[in-house]
């Protein structure tokens, strides 16, 4: 288990061939082209197999594939998966180079890359091209990640593709302060509208704009970087939620027809409600909550020794939502890990009994239910029946390893018709590919929580889309010019939220001698309301678009076929004819799926390689359950992973310990140095304290507690009281003067719970509200006008 802790070493003290990763990032509105390079070196006696396992985007779509050996350049062909394996077997055995790349079966979001024959001396260079389509965040800012972080995938017991050959790749985890190859950085923006700012959570260089509209720029990422973490940037424009329109011409060498060699249009749809139908909060639904509390959860939200816990986190941010909930609606908290629970047998009206009870559990939980078994809690969820007219709202907080991801999108997307999913990756490495799937297919929004955010404004965000009217009865509809025809590419729209995107690929076929514009009207009914959002767009392609629209556009279609696939696997007969189809669309559009892999062979190499071959797995980082700095002592304990041990129902600090490791692990002079004593729980903010008073009605009662939340004594909180006004109205207008005069800067934390707060006061009828405000004011130093509290 020790090793020696320097050069470019392995945990079974063996040289890394991986010597750098460079990434050239280019974000085109709110598509993004990633072209990263890997570069290898065999310092060794012997010829290499390098194997090296590691995360993309979930929605990421490879598109290219290419090593150059010295001089030579071999670009890559997409293949049926078990065929490009045997290809490359056969190349290895006869001496040749060869480089396979493939898709987890399990998780769309990780790749494995094999290097085969590197010779003693010798460097290869390995291109890798995605295209993936950038997600809106609460503050309306694009975000694009680049994973650097492999947590262990946890494997549930007996579940299905535990003996897949991908899956059963080693994968070495080192600390993340260990990894040994550094990462360079760049990207260019350029967008219809300005780019008014770009942040990461990694030191960046000065933006540089490349003209005066500010529409173009660029950005390097700080020298030195380590890639011992994901890269996280947030691209920011001025106005940018227009709906837009492109339409990018097909490839010429391919047939029209095809996919390929027609034009492909790609929609960004953003509707707007009328303010009359947004103004009406629902005040019915039944709002379940399901908590990850798998031992990685009491993890840092990110590096800084003295931040919150992810649980402490998701703990917090529990007691805003279940104060912010609206009178007469359903509610129920379940947790999971190894094992499943809840508060109540099944969801119960919520008032101030049932929200006390909750509370007090919620209170009781830790990060202390081992692995990460998120299938069958959901399967208990949706087992219940649903209440009549208390729509369904499922909000799923996790940091997200599963290796079961694409069963798990599976069941919620069987169960879309029922409910709406809100999901939350939170801390890094969470996987994209189960974040934005939960969301996707249950119609809901997906939140990254990483880094120093908070967890509250994005939650709260969900929550007011929680409460939106559904949007039902949603239609496409075309208008083009005589001779042109469409075909949908993306699957049925099933979710509509204001401000937030809706995408839709079709591909168009025919010529028009005439009109070069077309029109295509969403169709929708809210609120009992029927609307429509119309949009008109030029048929003339766009330039220098490559085929980013068209891969964007297949992978959308490879998504949903896969799928379809996976709900055929249950009947009697497996449906080749769907799989076929996949890897049909994969090879011709150069699109990875699931069913085929990219395969290089050099076959100009005649040099017979000498030797056995000696394989060599490149370590990805894992982010361990403690701050690195205190622990770098034992940053040289390094535990393999292999995907097809059976785990023990545990989750050991960052991520699932396999069986027979785990007491080994115990006993090593490594264990020492953990600390497991809990450090001081931190004093708690002062604005979730004033919201743990609150009612579940919306008021607040006048008691030493509330003084004390105030920063006052019982006496100083009493005195000032109008005679005529009763404790709860006084008592509730100081809470409400004190966010609006102290908490501005969290203001969408606390807004759902004062709105909530002030339609009780207007209920009270109350007389001499401006003298409250007026004597409140005085009371806390605060200048607050009636009008800005609502009242």
């Amino acid at each position: 288990m020790m090793m020696n802790c320097c050069g470019l070493l392995t945990s079974q003290n063996e040289p890394v061939p991986l010597k750098s990763v460079e990434v050239e990032l280019e974000v085109r509105d709110h598509v993004a082209t990633v072209v990263s390079t890997l570069n290898y070196e065999n310092k060794e006696d012997k010829p290499l197999e390098a194997v090296f396992v590691f995360p993309l985007p979930g929605d990421a779509a490879v598109c290219h594939f290419s090593a150059k050996i010295g001089q030579t350049q071999i670009v890559a062909e997409v293949k049926e998966k078990q065929e490009a394996r045997e290809e490359y077997d056969d190349a290895l055995s006869s001496g040749q180079q060869a480089f396979l790349l493939e898709e987890s079966e399990q998780s769309p979001d990780i790749f494995t890359l094999s290097v085969g024959s590197l010779p003693p001396g010798e460097s290869a260079s390995i291109r890798l091209e995605y295209v993936t389509e950038l997600a809106v965040q609460a503050d309306e800012g694009l975000r694009f990640c680049l994973p650097a972080v492999l947590n262990p995938r946890y494997q549930p017991q007996g579940s299905e593709g535990g003996n897949v050959q991908v899956t059963s790749v080693q994968v070495t985890s080192v600390p993340a302060s260990l990894v040994p190859y550094s990462l360079s950085f760049s990207a260019r923006v350029s967008s219809p509208r300005p780019v008014s700012k770009v942040e990461s959570n990694c030191p960046l260089d000065p933006l540089q704009y490349l003209n005066t509209e500010q529409t173009q720029t660029t950005v390097k990422m700080a020298a030195g970087h380590k890639f011992d973490r994901d890269v996280e940037l947030l691209i920011y424009y001025k106005d940018a939620h227009q709906p837009s329109a492109v339409v990018e011409a097909g490839q010429a060498s391919s047939k029209p027809g095809t996919l390929m060699g027609d034009p492909v249009v790609m929609l960004s749809l953003y509707p707007e409600f009328p303010q009359a139908v947004m103004s009406s909060v629902a005040s019915c639904g039944e709002f379940v909550f399901l908590l990850d509390r798998s031992g990685s959860m009491h993890e840092p939200m990110n590096n800084s020794d003295s931040h919150q816990t992810r649980i402490g986190s998701a703990l917090d941010t529990l007691l805003l939502l279940l104060k912010s909930l609206p009178m007469g609606c359903y509610f129920n908290i379940h947790s999971f890990g190894s094992s499943y629970e809840h508060i109540f047998p099944k969801s119960v009206e919520y008032n101030q009994k049932t929200m006390e009870e909750a509370l007090k559990k919620v209170d009781k939980m830790g990060a202390d239910l081992g692995g990460t078994e998120i299938l069958e809690p959901l399967k208990h969820i949706y087992s219940q029946p649903c209440i009549p007219s208390q729509p369904r709202q499922l909000f799923v907080f996790t940091d997200g390893e599963v290796d079961n991801t694409k069963e798990v999108i599976h069941l919620v997307k069987q169960n879309s018709g029922y409910h709406r999913c809100f999901s939350f990756g939170i801390g890094e490495g969470a996987s994209s590919a189960l974040i934005n799937g939960l969301a996707k297919e249950g119609g809901g929004h997906a939140q990254f929580i990483t880094g120093t955010d908070r967890m509250q404004p994005k939650v709260m965000q969900s929550l007011r889309f929680a409460l939106q009217p559904a949007v039902v009865d949603i239609s496409v509809k075309w208008d083009l010019p005589k001779g042109v025809s469409v075909t949908a590419l993306s699957p049925p729209i099933t979710a509509l939220f204001q401000g937030q995107r809706s995408l839709v690929y079709a591909q168009l076929t025919g010529q028009s001698s005439e009109a070069s514009e077309g029109c295509v009207t969403v169709k929708y009914s809210l609120a009992g309301h029927p609307s429509q959002s119309q949009l008109h767009f030029s048929l003339k392609p766009a330039e220098d678009t490559g085929l980013t629209v068209h891969r964007l556009a297949a992978q959308t279609l490879i998504r949903s076929l896969e799928m379809e696939e996976r709900e055929r696997r249950g009947e009697e007969e497996e449906d080749e004819g769907v799989k076929k189809k996949v890897v049909e669309l994969s090879v011709q559009s150069g699109v990875s799926s699931a069913f085929t892999a990219f395969i290089a062979v050099n076959k100009g190499n005649s040099e017979v390689i000498e030797g056995p071959l000696v394989r060599r797995n490149v370590p990805t980082p894992m982010m361990m359950a403690c701050g690195m700095s205190q622990y770098d002592s034992m940053a040289c304990c390094s535990v393999e992973m292999d995907y097809n041990l059976d785990y023990e129902e545990e989750e050991c600090y960052g991520g699932a310990m396999p069986m027979g490791l785990k007491s080994g692990f115990a006993a090593s002079p490594c264990s020492a140095l953990y600390d497991f004593s809990l450090p001081e729980p931190p004093p708690r903010d002062p604005l979730l304290q004033l919201v743990s008073l609150q009612k579940a009605s919306g008021c607040w009662v006048l008691d030493p507690d509330l003084a004390a939340a105030l920063g006052k004594t019982s006496e100083e909180v009493e005195k000032p009281k109008p005679a005529s006004v009763n404790q709860e109205v006084w008592a509730t207008i100081l809470a409400l003067i004190w966010l609006h005069g102290f908490k501005m800067d969290a203001q969408e934390e606390w807004e759902l719970l004062a709105m909530k707060a002030v339609s009780w006061l207007r209920a009270q009828k109350a007389s001499c509200v401006t003298e409250c405000v007026e004597a409140g004011n005085t009371l806390l130093g605060c200048t607050v006008q009636k009008d800005a509290l609502g009242l």
